[in-house]
């Protein structure tokens, strides 16, 4: 099965949903009965695009535990608070790994995006065209696109729909971990620091992204790893991916195995020291000390 918007390729991700779910992630589809497993939420860096085993896969492995790869595709918050069988299986789950979603794939005042698909602007706001008379942005189809071309012509007026981005971003996050109700630990996977950057589209993954928002964060945030995911060359960033020639350029901009590797690594070492594998389904992770 193909995925909207990934087309086929050399690898088969073994495409699934699960129950009344509309969101397409990456399989083999596993089954849930019992709660004995980790949910992994997140987009196409969890998804693995690209890559023949993708985080949750070398989690999986590392743990002994069944971890349930919920990555999809061109989502963000806004598809996965709507989507309730994604919702349920986080709940479900003994722990919830969450890969920082970038604050760009919102709705707000100034656009409308596609319900599944995070990124594809549906509608452009007179809110938007008030504050931008001067520009054409009838040819705007994805949001990254929209906002680079917004940030280009006026970082003054960047400033408003950025702030507004990054105040949906922690009110949503909260709520999502709200929902799940279970404990939470986030992966920082992109091009730089939660310290460097993030007031512009363009300065790498996560969008918009900040160590401030993070530490906005309340309740269930039990611990966040970081990896930084910075290739020098083309040849590097293409590095023991798996891609047709014409899917080179795509495979550039995603993490590859080693990055996959490094989060692994540091989420089994997170986990089995606080979670306890050996214990009853569905117990939670103990605090940790400021």
């Amino acid at each position: 099965m193909a995925i909207e918007g990934l087309g086929q390729g050399p690898l088969d991700y073994a495409v699934c949903t699960y129950g009344a779910s509309r969101l397409r992630c990456r399989g083999p589809r596993r089954h849930l009965d019992g709660g004995d497993y980790v949910a992994v939420l997140g987009g196409i860096e969890t998804f693995g695009r690209f890559i023949e085993q993708p985080y949750p896969d070398l989690l999986e492995v590392a743990l002994g535990m069944k971890c349930v790869n919920l990555g999809v595709p061109h989502t963000g918050l806004d598809a996965w608070l709507a989507d309730e069988t994604f919702l349920d299986i986080c709940a479900g789950a003994r722990v919830t790994v969450i890969a920082v979603p970038g604050a760009h794939m919102l709705r707000n005042r100034f656009y409308t995006l596609h319900t599944r698909r995070n990124d594809r602007v549906v509608r452009q706001t007179e809110f938007l065209e008030r504050v931008y008379p001067d520009l054409d942005l009838s040819q705007n189809f994805f949001v990254r696109h929209l906002l680079a071309d917004l940030a280009a012509k006026s970082e003054r007026r960047f400033a408003l729909i950025r702030t507004e981005l990054q105040s949906l971003w922690i009110s949503r996050m909260n709520q999502l971990c709200a929902r799940i109700g279970g404990d939470v630990v986030l992966v920082w996977l992109g091009e730089r620091s939660p310290d460097a950057g993030g007031n512009l589209p363009d300065d790498g993954d996560p969008p918009l992204v900040t160590r401030e928002m993070l530490r906005a964060l309340r309740g269930r945030i039990k611990a966040t790893i970081e990896v930084i995911d910075a290739s020098d060359t083309r040849e590097a960033a293409l590095e023991a991916k798996v891609f047709a020639p014409h899917e080179a350029e795509a495979a550039q901009r995603v993490p590859g195995p080693l990055a996959h590797a490094r989060v692994a690594e540091s989420l089994a070492r997170v986990l089995r020291s606080q979670l306890d594998l050996k214990g009853p389904a569905g117990p939670r992770l103990q605090r940790r000390s400021a």
